[in-house]
């Protein structure tokens, strides 16, 4: 089946499962968070499946080993939005750090807001610190791992931002590792892209990170560090990395859709 078709079912799909599950996220609202989790991620389960069976867009974990046995922070590359689904398949129970605006788009907003996500706001950066230090605290007392995505939004495959500071400051303030994570999201499932393209993307995790004897730069320096080392390593393979986008000539004009 062509790129294209499969990526339009899929999309197809997400329109009708989406909101049954923003409906069933307002009828759980009164259960517990982690209960309540692992009931609404119920769609990240079936957003996953069928990205394996209907996209052909598989994925292999490695570093599984690396995982605390405590709630730690997930400090991960961010290309794509598969990575902010297909996680919740890969780590334990987790909260996201999102702009709160997020929260009032319909139907998958509503559902992220039942999740307990750290919800902030961007424009009052002295504000946003704040309460990234007191919901993260509370998350992470709840039982959840908390991910930020340090570069702050998607990255397009074969590029890379310098790291915000957020994350460390989150993990240093709290006293928890910060688990690097290195990826290749976006040779598959491309940033503003409607495609979706066969493969198999790599999610390569880590030794954990504790903040004892750093400060908040030099952190996000380790952090940052063993991400950009890994990321040659995992990286070209996809059809949608800036070497290989020769091969794309006969694929359909990319959306601006994700």
């Amino acid at each position: 089946m062509k790129v294209w078709l499969r990526s339009l079912l899929f999309l197809l799909i997400l329109l009708i499962i989406t909101p049954i599950f923003a409906l069933i996220a307002l009828l759980v609202l009164p259960l517990p968070p982690l209960r309540r989790y692992r009931i609404v991620t119920g769609w990240s389960r079936l957003y996953t499946w069928f990205g394996v069976h209907l996209c052909g867009v598989r994925y292999r974990v490695e570093g599984l080993e690396n995982l605390p046995d405590t709630p730690c922070i997930i400090y991960s590359k961010h290309q794509s939005a598969w990575e902010t689904v297909v996680f919740q398949a890969i780590f334990p129970p987790q909260v996201w750090v999102a702009k709160r605006e997020l929260a009032w788009v319909p139907f998958f907003g509503w559902g992220l807001a039942t999740l307990s996500p750290i919800l902030i706001n961007r424009s009052d950066r002295r504000k946003a610190n704040q309460q990234l230090i007191d919901q993260g605290r509370d998350r992470l007392a709840k039982g959840f791992w908390i991910v930020i995505f340090p570069e702050g939004s998607r990255v397009p495959a074969g590029k890379q931002r310098e790291f915000k500071h957020g994350g460390a400051r989150l993990a240093h303030d709290l006293n928890v590792p910060i688990l690097p994570v290195a990826l290749n999201s976006g040779e598959f499932w491309p940033k503003n892209s409607l495609w979706r393209f066969p493969g198999e993307i790599t999610v390569s995790i880590g030794p954990a990170i504790h903040p004892a004897g750093h400060t908040i730069q030099s952190l996000t320096n380790a952090g940052q560090g063993w991400i950009n080392h890994e990321m040659p390593r995992i990286s070209g393979i996809g059809p949608c990395h800036p070497r290989n986008q020769s091969n794309l000539a006969n694929t359909p004009s990319r959306a601006t859709v994700d």
